[in-house]
Parts: C-alpha cells; sequence; structure tokens
C-alpha cells in the first residue's frame, strides 16, 4: 500500500521509504517522463520528475516499482572496509596492508600505520596524499601540455564527481580539485579526469572542442568513462 495520498506535497530532495528502501526526489528539467535511476555512489535510487508538479507522480511511479527498487540497491556492493593483512591498489599498483612501529607510511609496496583504532584511518589518509601527489604531478604534466598556467589542486571525497574545474579570474589562478578515491583506480583511468579537468581550463562547456582536447592527451575517453560508470560503487565502498 502506497504511504502517501494525493494531497500530499513534495519537494525536490526530499527523501522517501519505499518498502524500506531509499528513494530520492529529484526535478530535472531535461528530463521527459517520471522515471528511476540508480545513485550507486549514493546507494539510494533517484526518482526523476520533469517538474514540481510532477512529483506525486514520480512518488506513486517509485512505490509501483518497488520490487524493481529492492532488487537494485540489494545488488550494489556493501561498504569494504581495509584491515591488516589485505591489499590496497594505488594507482594500478597493489600495496600490502600491515601494522608496525612508528609513523603510518608507504615502504615500498607496503602501507604501514601502528596497530590502533585509528590504523584505518591513517593507511586511506596515506593514500589521500598519495592522491595529491600523483594527481598533481600529472596536472602539471596535462597543462604544460595545453600551454595553460599551473592551476591549484585539491583532494576530496565528493559523492556525485570525479573532478571539478574552477577557471581563473582576475589576480586568482585557476583551481582543479579531484576525488581522492582516483587513487584506487587504473592510472590510465584517472589521468584521463586529470586531462578532462584540465582541457576545462580552456573549454568551459563538453562542446566538440573540449572532446578534441581531451582525445588529444590521453586518446579515446570512452573505455574510462566506462570503467568510472562500472566501477564507481566499488571504489565510494571503501572505508576505514
Amino acid at each position: 500500500m502506497a504511504l502517501f495520498t494525493a494531497a500530499q506535497r513534495f519537494s525536490d530532495g526530499d527523501r522517501l521509504d519505499v518498502a524500506g528502501c531509499p528513494v530520492r526526489l529529484k526535478v530535472d528539467g531535461r528530463a521527459r517522463r517520471v522515471s528511476l535511476r540508480v545513485d550507486r555512489t549514493k546507494s539510494e535510487v533517484v526518482a526523476l520528475a520533469p517538474s514540481p508538479r510532477r512529483l506525486n507522480e514520480a512518488v506513486a511511479f517509485a512505490h509501483e516499482k518497488s520490487a524493481w527498487i529492492a532488487g537494485q540497491l540489494a545488488a550494489l556492493p556493501g561498504r569494504t572496509r581495509i584491515a591488516p593483512g589485505g591489499t590496497l591498489r594505488l594507482h594500478g599498483e597493489a600495496y600490502r596492508l600491515e601494522v608496525g612501529p612508528g609513523r603510518a607510511r608507504i615502504d615500498g609496496d607496503r602501507l604501514v600505520a601502528p596497530d590502533d583504532a585509528n590504523w584505518g584511518l591513517k593507511i586511506l589518509r596515506l593514500a589521500k596524499r598519495e592522491a595529491l601527489t600523483v594527481l598533481t604531478e600529472r596536472t602539471a604534466l596535462h597543462a604544460e601540455a595545453l600551454g595553460r598556467p599551473m592551476p591549484t589542486v585539491a583532494v576530496a571525497d565528493p559523492k556525485a564527481r570525479w573532478g571539478s574545474c574552477r577557471p581563473a579570474r582576475p589576480g586568482t589562478p585557476a583551481a582543479i580539485r579531484y576525488s581522492w578515491r582516483l587513487i584506487l583506480a587504473p592510472a590510465a583511468v584517472a589521468d584521463y579526469v586529470v586531462a578532462h579537468e584540465c582541457a576545462h581550463l580552456i573549454e568551459a562547456n563538453h562542446g566538440p572542442k573540449f572532446w578534441a582536447l581531451c582525445e588529444r592527451l590521453v586518446g579515446d575517453p570512452a573505455p574510462h568513462r566506462a570503467w568510472l560508470r562500472a566501477h564507481a560503487a566499488t571504489l565510494h565502498a571503501l572505508s576505514a
């Protein structure tokens, strides 16, 4: 039985419980009809409506498709916690996860941190520092290839995008922010994202000129984009 009435009002961003499954409402003016999609990074289903007036219709559709929603969410990977004795791939290379005295560090092909309650957090901080180092180096190379000044680079943990580029302003350099989780992806995939954001230093949109710049830097982007779509949930599932 649906847990709403026709008189209820819903807003963009509202979250629902549909047969025990999380569903988020979203208004998308580009949509032509009510639909559902799976947000793998947030482990939820999004009910899309072309306009606020059709949000009730999106809610009804979500309840109608509750079995489909449950099946889609059940197929998503659960949280993956790192643990001593395991491995973690950074930029395509496998590292053993170990407990050891002293400060947290990368030691050859090992990620080592002291045995305390924050072991996992310290290992992930190592991965984030490595991500900043590698992504900064690749950004410098691609920016130089495009003849653009080096932007400032930072890493964060966004859920909806792998990178973002803020154009330069008078007196302020351009700034690129990446998901640190790119260090968990194959090197070529992470490098594509760097090239993508560096191309935005010249082309702010995603038109033909933009994609031509991406191809100039890393070749055909399609395989890398496909890899990210297929593995996004797995990358975001990693935790301490």
